[in-house]
């Protein structure tokens, strides 16, 4: 059987939380477990969103403190922007967190380095679900579950917070199951050592 999952991005004010429940409701009804990567204000502004998501079991993921291009940053602001997350996080549910996604999937060596160097794996997607331009739940729909890269571990991006995501969202994971794919959080997919990453964000292992 594939493997495939489904993250959720925390975008930047003034998306907030309004479907959070939701969305775990409809995970925990398919008993599929996602990851939600999250920035600093968002963790700040919904604490009991964050341990909410922490008690149903998905993956925290950091989605730095600030939202900046990360690219533009020096190796200490990458830190920075990584570990003031980090530290938030941990405060709140005791767990040390391991998947950082850029904003904008923005990165260079620099960054690389310094999320390798706090114990971070740096994520990117394959499948972008396209749910923040609001175009509606047949095209979220169609777009995920008839996309050209979907295949056994690809990365589906979505949003929480977009206007149709979790209007989408249990039909997403119904057809998805229906064609095989079996959906698991990043940390479950990915793999942390020996391996190479090729220009879409695609791990292959090496010997």
């Amino acid at each position: 059987m594939n493997a495939d999952l489904i993250t959720f991005r925390k975008l930047p004010p003034p998306w907030g939380n309004e479907d959070t429940r939701k969305l775990l409701k409809i995970l925990a009804d398919h008993n599929v477990h996602a990851t939600f990567f999250m920035t600093g204000g968002w963790v700040e502004k919904y604490p009991d969103d964050v341990k909410a998501i922490a008690e149903g079991g998905h993956d925290l993921g950091n989605h730095s403190e600030n939202h900046k291009e990360m690219s533009k940053l020096s190796k200490e602001e990458c830190v920075d922007e990584i570990m003031s997350v980090h530290k938030k996080v941990k405060e709140l549910t005791g767990m040390d967190m391991k998947l950082f996604r850029p904003p904008y999937g923005d990165y260079n060596n620099t960054l690389i380095q310094a999320a390798r160097e706090n114990g971070y794996y740096a994520i990117q997607w394959d499948v972008d679900s396209l749910d923040w331009k609001d175009y509606g739940v047949e095209s979220i729909i169609q777009t995920v579950t008839e996309h050209k890269h979907l295949g056994s571990g690809s990365i589906i991006l979505c949003h929480n917070g977009a206007k149709f995501t979790a209007q989408a969202l249990d039909t997403v994971i119904t057809k998805l199951q229906e064609k095989g794919y079996e959906l698991v959080p990043i940390s479950e997919l990915i793999y942390t050592g020996n391996f190479t990453m090729d220009v879409e964000g695609r791990q292959h292992k090496t010997k």
